[in-house]
């Protein structure tokens, strides 16, 4: 079994951490085990229909936001990765400083030093100067910046559809197996 640390933060966008869940339940050999910030609540009852509960309910393990002691703030805790999404840009800021003072930032510090992989799913547009210094800064101790910046190539129908081309290319970058899109096929696509 295989575990991925998911995260929501408070960023608009929560959908693309409720439905990743959603696609990971799917996967026999995935774990995973997810991290809700304060924020990410909020946003949960402000852009869904799904309950704390429901989407608690998604996770194999639940981690509470405060638990610093919790499994995933230690490197000794064998996992493939971690993904932030959304990523607001304070759990981007508190992970390009490294401030440790929740468990969503601990764990993505965590996954960092280990030279795990961790991608964060930035929700925010326009974006300026401190933003995108903290992402540089990320991106330069190993992390993966991945905007939900969806392509249209395989004929989207749905905002379902969008949403699952995004997590397709998170799931690509933990080279986990999805069928979420059409892949681009050239010319003759």
């Amino acid at each position: 079994m295989k575990r991925l640390i998911v995260g929501l933060s408070g960023a608009s966008g929560v959908i693309y951490g409720v439905r990743l869940l959603e696609v990971l339940r799917a996967i026999p050999d995935i774990e995973t085990h997810l991290v809700v910030s304060k924020g990410a609540e909020v946003t949960l009852r402000l852009e869904t229909q799904t309950s704390l509960a429901d989407l608690k309910a998604l996770a194999h393990v639940v981690h509470e936001h405060g638990n610093l002691a919790a499994p995933i703030s230690s490197g000794s805790f064998r996992v493939m990765g971690m993904v932030v999404i959304p990523c607001s840009m304070k759990s981007l800021a508190q992970i390009a400083l490294s401030l440790g003072d929740n468990l969503l930032s601990r764990a993505a510090d965590v996954t960092l030093k280990e030279r795990r992989k961790l991608v964060l799913v930035p929700r925010e547009s326009p974006l300026h100067l401190g933003h995108l210094r903290h992402m540089t800064a990320v991106t330069e101790m190993g992390a993966v910046i991945l905007p939900p910046a969806p392509s249209f190539y395989h004929g989207p129908m749905t905002i379902m559809d969008l949403v699952d081309q995004s997590l397709g290319k998170v799931l690509d970058q933990f080279e986990i197996e999805h069928h979420l899109f059409r892949r681009w096929g050239g010319d003759d696509a």
